[in-house]
């Protein structure tokens, strides 16, 4: 099995996306997310990405959180999509900003009221007391915004975009010897393609 070379990683990446979605059981979007402190140490998580277009890799979460400081101290990051049974991978590394105020609000607004009130209750990666607790400021928070009113977005939940300078698209054959094509941005801003070993 070969990757068929293509000048434009964005509309490969975007056909391989649209396969998974058909046949990928669960979370074809689901992409493992790594970042690193400014103490050099690398986490590593998955995540939901929410869009992808010409300037990026986009994904919503608390600023607040483990992978939310990490991105402050080092706006670098790398991701991994591995759809397993269409045996494809995709890797990219590159620059992370926010995205708009406005972006993150239609986001938020879209979201699931479950999920918006969710977004409200944690306070991502930070230590939890019990299960109960956070139970209780559920219904607190549901109290205070009912279903079918506007949930307002917290400060705290936001957006972000990973700018890619690297994507490599990796697709499984049965010898071992795998097809990897790597598009790396050059200075002109266009994409240079490279044929890897397995």
């Amino acid at each position: 099995m070969n990757i068929k070379t293509s000048d434009d990683p964005v509309a490969l990446f975007k056909s391989w996306l649209s396969e998974a979605t058909k046949d990928e059981i669960n979370d074809p979007n689901a992409m493992a997310l790594a970042t690193c402190g400014k103490d050099g140490k690398p986490s590593v998580r998955m995540i939901l990405l929410k869009q992808f277009d010409e300037n990026g890799f986009k994904f919503h979460t608390n600023k607040e959180s483990q992978k939310g400081e990490e991105l402050s101290q080092t706006p670098y990051a790398a991701l991994c999509f591995h759809w397993k049974s269409l045996r494809k991978q995709v890797r990219a590394e590159g620059r992370i900003e926010m995205v708009t105020e406005k972006e993150a609000d239609d986001y938020f607004s879209n979201r699931p009221y479950e999920r918006q009130i969710g977004a409200w209750a944690s306070q991502q990666s930070r230590p939890l007391e019990s299960r109960a607790h956070l139970e209780k400021k559920i219904k607190e928070l549901q109290a205070q915004y009912p279903k079918g009113t506007t949930v307002p977005r917290p400060s705290y939940w936001v957006g972000y975009r990973l700018i890619p300078q690297t994507i490599e698209f990796w697709w499984d054959n049965p010898d071992r010897l795998h097809d990897r094509l790597k598009y790396t941005k050059n200075n002109d801003e266009n994409w240079d393609i490279q044929r890897l070993y397995p």
